[in-house]
């Protein structure tokens, strides 16, 4: 496995989808690659946290 660059659907931004995360996803089961950045992907989940209050 290499390092793959994604880009972001939401800020567009390309970002580096490192192998440790490559295993990481394949570990879990996950199927798909992540869709967001990680900044994106953080401000998601306080944004999902903050709804559910």
């Amino acid at each position: 496995m290499a390092d793959k660059k994604l880009n972001c659907v939401d800020c567009g931004k390309e970002f580096v989808f490192t192998e440790g995360e490559q295993a990481f996803y394949k570990e879990k089961g996950f199927e798909n690659e992540p869709k967001r950045c990680p900044d994106c992907r953080r401000a998601k989940k306080a944004e999902k946290r903050n709804f559910n209050r």
